[in-house]
């Protein structure tokens, strides 16, 4: 029995190497991943906003909260705020209980990850708008040179109705920059809804493209109140516009880049339903209340490039496959 015993003994330790050893290799890798993870998504988040900040620092701290291993490095590749990508390679080490009798100490374990980030360039938005560029300019001129929250921020909504009215009706600023309505224009400086495709509240667009308008003062055809119920309070990535062309049935929007827009309250007519938050101004009956603001969409599902032409305060963040 002993010499049985000793025999397969080696055996027996190879097996727990096998089913311990390699187990703790596993779960080294898993948390050195984690750490890649998270410290190239945080490295690219900073970029995003202009600025890398320390790296290395940066990796280094995710990587002491997620790894135990106290050998365990993680190095990010050369990186700039124009680099559009950051790759984090993490290294550790799994010291081994059994598997030293088999000659086996340890084994160094890698992980590694790529995030990129860029500035939104084509997409499905959640609804179907476009909204001035003049007026996101507007906006940060008259929030002393940043984006976010402003006192009765405001965009109307572009409605042949509005045409009447008058601009007394509209609330537009004494120094507003934009055009002002006209016969037979939309409303420069608000938005206007798209065409939608196939009866649903969807609309492809991309820079650069032209996008076909859906006139009149009710939401887009397809568009639904779930839909806006939806979209309440939330952040959504909406296009700009630089030019347009509505003088008839074929109107259409250049669309020129996508900014983040925080929704705070609407009215519409037609299947629009309830009104919901802060409430229009004086007598007009159609808009959209909210207001630019920065934002990074670790979400992306938008396509987007490096170029700072397309930088309209919103930028996508992700990792790579």
């Amino acid at each position: 029995m002993a010499v049985l015993v000793s025999i397969l003994m080696v055996a027996l330790i190879g097996f727990a190497a096998i089913s311990i050893d390699i187990a703790e290799v596993h779960a080294e890798r898993r948390q050195l991943q984690l750490a890649a993870d998270t410290a190239a998504l945080a490295i690219a988040q900073d970029c995003a906003r202009g600025d890398c900040q320390t790296p290395n620092a940066t990796a280094t701290a995710f990587t002491e909260a997620n790894v135990d291993d106290p050998d365990a490095e993680a190095t990010p590749t050369a990186v700039t705020p124009t680099t559009g990508s950051v790759t984090v390679d993490a290294t550790g080490i799994a010291e081994h209980w059994f598997a030293p009798v088999l000659g086996i100490d340890e084994t160094d374990v890698k992980a590694s990850a790529t995030a990129k980030w860029g500035y939104p360039m084509g997409g499905v938005p959640v609804l179907p708008l476009a909204f001035s560029v003049c007026e996101f300019e507007y906006q940060i001129t008259s929030n002393k040179g940043t984006l976010g929250p402003t006192p009765d921020a405001l965009t109307i909504l572009m409605s042949k109705d509005l045409y009447s009215k008058g601009l007394d009706k509209l609330d537009l600023p004494p120094d507003w920059p934009c055009a002002k309505p006209t016969s037979g224009n939309h409303v420069p400086g608000g938005f206007g809804w798209l065409e939608t495709t196939n009866g649903t509240c969807d609309v492809m667009t991309a820079v650069g493209q032209r996008a076909a308008s859906d006139p009149g003062k009710s939401i887009s055809t397809g568009c639904t109140l779930t839909d806006l119920v939806g979209a309440r309070g939330k952040v959504v990535l909406l296009p700009l516009f630089d030019d347009s062309d509505l003088g008839g049935a074929n109107g259409w929007f250049q669309i020129s880049g996508y900014a983040a827009f925080r929704i705070e309250g609407y009215n519409f007519t037609g299947n629009a339903g309830e009104p919901w938050g802060l409430p229009c101004p004086k007598s007009v009956n159609t808009c959209l209340r909210g207001s630019f603001v920065e934002y990074v969409d670790t979400t992306p599902t938008f396509d987007y490039g490096t170029d700072t032409d397309y930088d309209f305060g919103s930028v996508v963040v992700s990792l790579t496959d």
